[in-house]
């Protein structure tokens, strides 16, 4: 039996799976200690299944706290060691403006204040050959200075260090003797790649969370061990792999999407069961929704990530990550997003969340804001009676109190239209986030499937798919909880990456297959400690461009010794990749390799497709209640569906309310949903009749 956490900004969710299927339940997310909602929510679940916690033989766990720790600024008090006369490399950063135009722009405050950016006399030069050796007097100077400041974290980034990192490590091994409680970053281990702000942003990240993750990490072991589990605890990273407390403890930076990791990763196994080869994975949660695009079951994947942004969410405005990451688009549209009238008289919402204290309105633990789930209460898509398999009661006249005192006197609205105008924008608001996104990648939504999860996508997943002009959608089963459910199908994964500029015509190709020979022997280090025994993937990527050009395109490499003919080979492969990208090469131009990336990773047994149901199934309404239905723009009769009562091949026509434990699937008119062989409901826009 394996038991997964996903530990949300208003809800922790966990399932327990065995031999004989998986159950689930939801929790309020303990904000002031995470450890108590998570075992609370695993001590619950072991109670309902008359399950023995020896019996749990791997628990997975991803969580939200070290993003929250960055965006919140709530990590440890930390320093950096820079070369001398580069320790404002961390301010300068591009040396341009993400808002040209806006006098009163502000950059995002640096982690670390420019008194804690320290310096130390060094020089390793682009190549790697050493100009000037660290001084090591001037090393043990900083210590009084790191004490007296009460550092507890600090991360070194020397220059060039990627290719060359003793110099890093020569400092970091002098600072943990002296000070063995101090926390060390060597942004030669975290981010050992070129381009020098990247990789100072990225070790000061990992450092100004490091302790307050190992520290979560530690009391997590204890709890879990106290309760009976003293199997081994595996992380979800946001590559959508899982790796080692270890690990996890020494890079937490990696852990800072792993919540929406595990949602994309149960997108791409629906994908896979359902026969569907694109994708729009929508997860939409209490806090954020993230939307990613699955192209041949294959999710969308980047080098990088921006955290905290400050500025209208525009690119620049915050933290660049410099990490392997799934590549998503993540807004400030959940279900506790708060609603509000801004200045110009329109509804706006988020992209702050009541989160689970005070919560939204209707939970009636003082929140006075309206949310988007107090609107989808006044709308008819909640039953306030059964909301978290009736584990929590909402207030619906505190909802309509909300919404009333901060949208609709504002507007002139009654309190139905008020609700109706916040579902209204939030929908919007997704919508155009992922055309947005979609656009940047040059893909298109239409023909795609949306596969939606999460607490509140189902509510919210026909609105969105209209407006997307997408047909069918698909609400997985066990979709309230989509993200634990997806760190139980993900691989034991690691990634190792090596800057080496080279010519193509200067590859030496006995370097190469070396160069990888060393990065499968880290890698498969890290992945063993997970998994000793299990059969491994191993593959390959080369971050090449054009001579001159400032950024590279990932070129998939085979896996195998290298000879004479590989320089010829990678521009063949680059320029297929190329022309795949922007539709031409351009000739007569050298390539060059930037990167290098090696990703080792347990084997994934292949989805078995769901077959089509061999039966007519049947369902009797549990009720019907009043639905808002925006087409209309009038309330509507809707059935009312247990969905634990719906067999396969059961069909059903909008307007409906398909309800669980963990969710409600909204069907609106206009859609007919069909539940698969597996039990996926699979919902179905209606041509429009003339």
């Amino acid at each position: 039996m394996k038991l997964a956490v996903d530990i949300g900004g208003t809800f922790t969710d966990v399932v327990l799976e065995g031999p004989d299927g998986s159950a689930s339940t939801k929790v309020l997310t303990t904000h002031d200690a995470p450890v108590r909602g998570v075992l609370e929510g695993v001590r619950q679940l072991l109670e309902e299944t008359a399950t023995t916690a020896g019996d749990v033989e791997l628990v997975i766990h991803g969580t939200t706290l070290a993003t929250n720790a960055l965006i919140e600024r709530k990590g440890a008090r930390t320093a950096l060691i820079a070369t001398e006369g580069f320790r404002d490399s961390l301010e300068i950063a591009h040396e341009h403006r993400f808002e040209q135009y806006d006098l009163y722009m502000e950059r995002p405050e640096p982690l670390v204040p420019r008194h804690l950016r320290l310096t130390v006399p060094e020089r390793v030069a682009a190549d790697g050959s050493v100009l000037l050796p660290p001084d090591e007097d001037a090393v043990e100077a900083l210590v009084p200075t790191l004490r007296q400041a009460g550092i507890e974290s600090v991360g070194i980034c020397f220059l060039h260090s990627y290719i060359n990192p003793d110099h890093e490590r020569r400092v970091g091994e002098m600072l943990q003797a002296a000070m063995p409680e101090l926390s060390v970053t060597l942004s030669s281990r975290v981010c050992p790649e070129i381009r020098e702000y990247e990789r100072m942003s990225t070790t000061c990240a990992n450092a100004y969370i490091q302790p307050l993750m190992a520290g979560y990490l530690h009391k997590l072991e204890e709890g879990l061990a106290e309760t009976g589990l003293t199997c081994p605890l595996l992380m979800m990273m946001s590559s959508g792999g899982i790796t080692t407390v270890q690990t996890a403890v020494a890079q937490p930076i990696r852990l800072i999407e792993s919540g929406p990791a595990g949602g994309v990763i149960f997108s791409q196994s629906v994908a896979a069961e359902c026969g569907v080869r694109q994708a729009l994975s929508f997860d939409m949660g209490g806090t954020t929704a993230k939307l990613t695009l699955i192209d041949d079951l294959v999710p969308q994947y980047g080098r990088s990530i921006e955290v905290a942004r400050q500025y209208r969410f525009l690119k620049g405005s915050g933290l660049p990550i410099r990490i392997p990451v799934i590549d998503m688009v993540e807004i400030g549209a959940g279900g506790g997003s708060i609603a509000r009238v801004d200045a110009l008289k329109r509804i706006t919402i988020g992209p702050d969340s009541a989160g689970s204290t005070p919560g939204p309105a209707c939970y009636g633990r003082g929140g006075i804001a309206p949310t988007v789930t107090d609107g989808d209460v006044i709308l008819g898509a909640i039953d306030p009676d059964s909301f978290a398999g009736g584990k929590i009661a909402l207030d619906r006249d505190t909802a309509e109190a909300a919404i009333d005192a901060a949208v609709g006197s504002q507007l002139g609205l009654d309190t139905v239209i008020a609700a109706a105008g916040i579902s209204e924008i939030v929908d919007e608001t997704m919508a155009s986030a992922a055309r947005v996104h979609a656009v940047e990648h040059g893909k298109d939504t239409a023909e795609r499937t949306l596969i939606a999860m999460g607490g509140a996508a189902p509510l919210h997943c026909a609105r969105l798919a209209e407006k997307l002009d997408i047909d069918r959608i698909i609400v997985p089963v066990g979709a309230g909880v989509g993200s634990a459910h997806g760190f139980l199908r993900a691989p034991i994964s690691y990634e190792v990456v090596r800057t080496r500029l080279s010519r193509l015509d200067q590859v030496d190709p006995h370097a190469l297959s070396a160069m990888f020979d060393g990065m499968h022997a880290e890698a498969e280090a890290v992945v063993r400690l997970g998994a000793p025994d299990a059969p491994l993937v191993e593959t390959r990527e080369a971050f090449m461009r054009y001579r001159g050009q400032g950024h590279e395109i990932a070129v998939p490499l085979p896996v195998r010794d290298y000879d004479a003919c590989i320089g010829d080979e990678l521009r063949q492969w680059f320029e297929t990749q190329y022309a795949r990208v922007f539709g031409r090469v351009v000739p007569g131009l050298e390539v060059e390799a930037l990167t290098w990336a090696l990703t080792l990773s347990t084997e994934q047994a292949p989805a078995e497709p769901d077959p089509p149901p061999t039966s007519n199934g049947q369902a009797a309404a549990a009720g019907r209640r009043s639905l808002f239905d925006p087409g209309s723009e009038r309330a509507v009769e809707a059935a009312v569906y247990d969905r634990s009562a719906m067999t396969p091949g059961c069909d059903v026509e909008g307007p409906a309310v398909i309800v669980e434990a963990e969710t409600a699937t909204v069907v609106p008119s206009g859609f007919r949903v069909v539940v698969s062989a597996r039990g996926h409901l699979i919902l179905t826009r209606q041509p429009q009749s003339a």
